[in-house]
């Protein structure tokens, strides 16, 4: 397992110096540069210039790809074109709160997605099943951002129970522990009700699938409780596919649901990215997008990893 693991991790090396070559270059390619934002476009064209030159931007590509990358490697990403910020240091300071948003949304979608799912596989065609079952499909056809906006309606407009958005200091408030509260109910509700649905109709389809194997028919021959067959013998490999969906959608949680953030102007990950393109600062840009990248790897190495734990017959040849 351990030189599994370790040859894993030597594979990343060469998926992670692709991935910065290629963002790399379209992030370099993007139509106009980070001057078009910063300075008044009626400076003169030699003012310009020097700017550019001052930002190591009149070099060729390959040597600011060479640049970056020989410092990469010790740990510095560069810094922020606009703000002059390290790299670094700017994600550091927004993968606390994308953290915080994706592990509540992560808790919410799947303590309903859970329970609903083994619900409606083990009462299919019932009308418990159907409501879960409209219910799963409203939430993947509604829109993220639609269902904040609402959110935004009620609880913040008309009832004005909930902050609009953003974030508190906190500093100074006499109940610091429910203004960080109040400023994580809405973006977490959103984000985690579009993976609820999702959830929902994967464990509901992997786990009457499950059910209708020999063995869970051995199971129930043999006496054992009904609820230890669900759970026990048919949940745990119902729950394998539903690992592997995790998986593949962490990274994109982490990513910090690009129109959430945005929408609730929440100060994570996925608003970081859009204002880097919307100021075209690249430097920002290549570092949020190999941090992703390697979130996929790892992602993908600890689903394998949680296989062997839900199912002990798996194994990888070392």
């Amino acid at each position: 397992m351990f030189t599994y693991i370790a040859k894993r991790l030597l594979v990343m090396i060469p998926i992670l110096l692709g991935i910065s070559v290629v963002i790399f270059t379209i992030a370099n390619l993007m139509p106009g540069d980070v001057l078009d934002v910063m300075v008044n476009p009626t400076i003169g064209k030699q003012q310009m210039e020097l700017r550019r030159a001052e930002l190591g931007l009149d070099q060729p590509i390959y040597v600011r790809y060479w640049q970056w990358v020989t410092h990469a490697v010790r740990g510095d990403f560069g810094y922020s074109l606009v703000t002059r910020e390290s790299v670094a240091r700017i994600i550091g300071d927004r993968i606390p709160k994308t953290v915080l948003l994706m592990g509540v949304a992560l808790l919410i979608s799947l303590s309903f997605a859970i329970p609903a799912g083994i619900i409606s596989a083990v009462k299919k065609y019932s009308l418990i099943d159907y409501i879960f079952t409209i219910g799963a499909f409203a939430g993947i056809s509604v829109p993220t951002f639609f269902f904040g906006l609402i959110l935004i309606y009620f609880f913040s407009v008309c009832l004005g129970w909930l902050p609009s958005g953003g974030t508190h200091s906190f500093l100074g408030s006499p109940n610091p522990v429910w203004d960080r509260i109040s400023h994580l109910i809405m973006p977490s509700l959103t984000l985690g009700m579009f993976y609820m649905a999702q959830f929902t109709r994967y464990i509901r389809s992997t786990l009457i699938d499950v059910m209708r194997q020999p063995y869970v028919d051995t199971a129930r021959a043999k006496g054992v409780i009904e609820w230890k067959v669900i759970l026990h013998h048919a949940g745990r490999n119902a729950m394998i596919p539903v690992i592997t969906l995790l998986g593949l959608r962490l990274p994109f949680i982490f990513g910090g649901a690009v129109l959430t953030e945005t929408v609730f102007a929440w100060p994570g990950m996925g608003r970081l990215l859009v204002t880097c393109v919307y100021e075209r600062d690249s430097a920002t840009l290549v570092g949020i997008t190999l941090m992703l990248g390697l979130l996929v790897v790892l992602s993908n190495l600890l689903v394998d990893l949680i296989y062997v734990i839900v199912d002990p017959r798996i194994r990888y040849a070392d």
